[in-house]
């Protein structure tokens, strides 16, 4: 990345910084000024470059994910994937527009992820399982910050999908990116107010719950954990899709 590249104009009414900070890097990627395999720079560095904020970065980098550009490898950093990476299979962000459309989705992971986490516990690794910590302990930071965690959220499953030791499962959440997380699909992140803390520290124990299954070997409880956290998050937006009605 260029470290003279001009900082980022005043947004105009209809595009957030983060959507400028995105078109920007995506120019770059497709202009090979960040080339696949290379990691990009460190927020830090990003915040210092475009003249933004942390929340506008991190933003960005959940974009330039859930459109394929980039990779990132938690404890390690952000990579430029290939462009020729973009799986065959994909839900794009206009496809989760509604409320109904993202408990659609829910229902189509319950269905693909109850079993993913029983085959991670009967094939996981120890590696494995130190990466689904780490995304635990990003999570929990998270909160105890006062922030949000679908990066966090969304690198714990897709560790479980990698557990499994299929590609399959593998490609599926990756080509589901961050919007697989349902609050990632906002344009805008929800304020954290203590209502929200609640909630996310709830996810934190669905998300215990899953780990000590896999960690356990046991694939039965895991199945079963990971039904459970899901079919909660997927309550949890119909009751929402009831209220707004």
């Amino acid at each position: 990345m260029n470290a003279n590249a001009p900082t980022i104009e005043e947004p105009r009414k209809t595009k957030s910084l983060a959507m400028q900070l995105v078109e920007k890097m995506t120019l770059q990627i497709r202009a090979g000024q960040l080339k696949a395999g290379q990691k990009l720079p460190t927020e830090a560095e990003i915040m210092k470059v475009f003249g933004v904020s942390r929340t506008v970065v991190r933003e960005a980098i959940s974009r330039l994910q859930a459109s394929f550009l980039v990779e990132t490898r938690h404890g390690i950093g952000t990579f430029v994937l290939p462009q020729d990476s973009t799986p065959s299979f994909r839900i794009s962000a206009h496809q989760l527009g509604t409320l109904r459309e993202v408990i659609a989705l829910l229902e189509f992971r319950i269905s693909i992820e109850t079993e993913a986490a029983a085959l991670a516990a009967q094939r996981r690794s120890i590696e494995n399982i130190a990466e689904l910590r780490k995304a635990m302990d990003a999570f929990g930071k998270a909160i105890n910050e006062g922030r949000d965690a679908v990066q966090a959220d969304f690198l714990f499953h897709q560790e479980i999908a990698r557990s499994t030791q299929n590609k399959h499962f593998q490609e599926l959440m990756h080509s589901l990116g961050t919007g697989a997380i349902p609050r990632g699909r906002l344009e805008n992140p929800l304020p954290v107010t203590p209502e929200r803390l609640a909630y996310l520290r709830r996810v934190h124990e669905e998300h215990e719950s899953i780990l000590n299954a896999i960690s356990a070997q046991d694939p039965e409880a895991a199945r079963a954990a990971m039904r459970t956290h899901l079919s909660n998050s997927r309550d949890r937006l119909k009751k929402s899709e009831s209220a707004a009605q």
